[in-house]
């Protein structure tokens, strides 16, 4: 009797050590020296574990698997990109991969891009998965938009779509009066123009009210950047305008022909929206690149040939 209290009192002493180690084991500090942002696949135990110890966030993937199994009723590992922090313990690392927070990316789409510069911006960003859908011309609203990996190019797209035409339908319903824009496209056409024309937040509602002016008087828009739209198809020119360029017949050709071109020419930020929509009360009718960023605005032809005159030296074009 003796000898069998000797032995159950060594079974319980082991397995209390037993217990003792794996609950050490369980609960130390890992071997990751960094907070790593890590991409978990989807599959198996076995699959999480091998990427886990190839990226130093778990020492023993034995460890882990016996771990993952003996919790395995608080949830499934999931797959998402993850972050875990610098030394996660094994008990930690369960944690972040059942509860499956994931990293939320961000991309930014700057105003001004044209629907073949946006697709091309969507297509190459890396965790994005599947194509990129057929994209109108100003149809997606420049914004950073945040997403997770995995996510689809698709879905991307279509909360882009959906913001722009939130945006456009508030700058319509707050637009001023009497404006010589006949529908909402006729405003994001125009925005379009504004958003290529200057980049200074400062300048867009001039810009707006020197457009709207011409409209009014059956004047056409004389736009650089629409000429520069029509024989680019959506992608910028390489090389500077030329007198050719104005007098090439398409329909983006402002100097050739009157009122705004039949779609817009790239996608315009709220801002740009806002100027179309409610431009700066102006008598100005002309405006040219002053050199510095920005521009010189006039409200008569011989005035503005004395704007023109004097940054000739820059090669400046401008309505």
């Amino acid at each position: 009797m003796r000898a069998l209290g000797i032995i159950g009192a060594a079974i319980v002493l082991l397995a209390g050590l037993a217990g003792f180690w794996g609950w050490n084991a369980y609960t130390r500090p890992g071997p990751l020296a960094e907070p790593l942002p890590l991409v978990i696949p989807r599959g198996g135990t076995e699959e999480v574990s091998i990427v886990l110890r190839e990226n130093q966030v778990i020492g023993d993937p034995r460890l882990f698997a016996a771990a993952a199994w003996i919790t395995s009723a608080q949830g499934p590992l999931r797959a998402a990109e993850l972050v875990f922090p610098a030394h996660v313990s094994l008990r930690e690392a369960l944690l972040i991969l059942r509860e499956a927070r994931p990293v939320r990316r961000r991309l930014t789409i700057a105003e001004g891009l044209t629907a073949r510069q946006i697709a091309a911006l969507i297509e190459r960003t890396p965790g994005l998965t599947g194509e990129v859908p057929p994209l109108a011309e100003g149809a997606m609203l420049p914004e950073t938009y945040t997403w997770s990996w995995g996510d689809t190019r698709a879905s991307v797209v279509r909360r882009g779509v959906t913001a722009m035409e939130q945006a456009l339908a508030e700058a319509w319903a707050s637009r001023a009066e009497n404006l010589p824009l006949a529908n909402p496209r006729d405003a994001l056409i125009l925005a379009s123009i504004i958003e290529r024309e200057t980049g200074l937040s400062s300048e867009r509602g001039l810009v707006g009210g020197v457009f709207i002016n011409r409209l009014r008087r059956g004047m056409m828009l004389q736009s650089d950047p629409t000429v520069a739209y029509g024989p680019g198809q959506g992608l910028p020119l390489d090389r500077p305008l030329t007198r050719a360029d104005l007098e090439q017949a398409h329909p983006f050709n402002t100097y050739r022909i009157r009122g705004l071109p039949p779609a817009p020419i790239a996608s315009p930020g709220r801002e740009a929206l806002k100027a179309a929509t409610q431009p700066e009360a102006t008598e100005f009718l002309y405006f040219v690149a002053n050199g510095s960023g920005g521009h010189a605005f006039a409200a008569t032809l011989e005035e503005h040939n004395r704007n023109v005159a004097r940054w000739r030296a820059l090669g400046t074009r401008s309505p």
